[in-house]
């Protein structure tokens, strides 16, 4: 029977697609970390105080990436190229969704509404980084070659959900709600369309790799259409609400080492 659990089975127990797998979320995070490092380094003065938050984010992203390198090496295995159509990262820049690479290359200063749209964008694909890695952890937390890994960056994920809120609710209280709103309701809608797509994109990859008959292919794509079709109907709207989390000043520390993966 087709679930979750036994697709992510088939992807970790083949090596190519597990290599895939693993290339693909390895380039997505060090995107990250450089989109982050660069973020901090602009922060406009007004919001200094986020700039450490910011550096933390980005060295878990990092720390991310270099946990997925690890893992390949693990298996005896080298990263692949990313195919374009499964690049998260770079398809939503495309879509004018977050700050452009080329802003975040120039030497300018970032403004508050630059910050806002920063925060807007992390909150809602954080989400869905938080909601991917839970159901992995569900499945795998005592996987013996990556529940180590899913168990370390699902709880670096859930930090990051928690600084977005607790950071835009601020900059809400500062008079920047009607910005907020409107900025996390394109970013969700732009970004259930990324994911539909990325995600048949992937599908058909490991698909090819793994021979997958065409019913098995069609009935995930089927999957990924009705995942998208409630997503637009109602479920982004769980990607632009606000609340004051449990997990207080989430990225207030260092980011946790880890040694067993680098």
């Amino acid at each position: 029977m087709l679930s979750a659990r036994s697709l992510f089975q088939e992807i970790l127990d083949n090596d190519e697609s597990f290599r895939l797998f693993c290339s693909i979320a390895a380039s997505g995070e060090s995107q990250g970390g450089w989109e982050n490092g660069r973020i901090a380094a602009l922060v406009p003065a007004s919001e200094r105080g986020l700039a450490t938050k910011i550096t933390r984010h980005g060295a878990d992203e990092d720390k991310h990436g270099r946990i997925f390198r690890a893992l390949l090496r693990k298996r005896g295995l080298t990263p692949v190229a990313v195919p374009a159509d499964t690049d998260y990262t770079m398809i939503l820049e495309r879509h004018g969704i977050g700050l452009a690479h080329q802003r975040l290359r120039a030497d300018r200063p970032l403004t508050v509404p630059d910050i806002v749209t920063y925060l807007a964008h992390s909150r809602v694909t954080e989400q869905r980084a938080s909601e991917q890695m839970a159901l992995l952890r569900r499945y795998f937390a005592d996987h013996p070659d990556v529940g180590r890994a899913v168990r370390m960056i699902s709880g670096d994920e859930d930090n990051h959900l928690a600084y977005c809120h607790e950071e835009l609710l601020r900059l809400a209280a500062a008079g920047h709600g009607h910005a907020i709103q409107r900025t996390l309701r394109a970013c969700a809608l732009a970004e259930i369309r990324v994911y539909r797509d990325v995600s048949l994109a992937v599908m058909a990859h490991m698909g090819r790799i793994l021979g997958w008959p065409k019913a098995t292919s069609a009935l995930l794509a089927l999957g990924i259409h009705a995942v998208y079709a409630y997503e637009r109907a109602a479920g982004w709207r769980r990607m632009v609400r606000l609340r004051m989390p449990e997990r207080r000043n989430a990225l207030g520390g260092p980011a946790a080492a880890a040694p067993e993966f680098a």
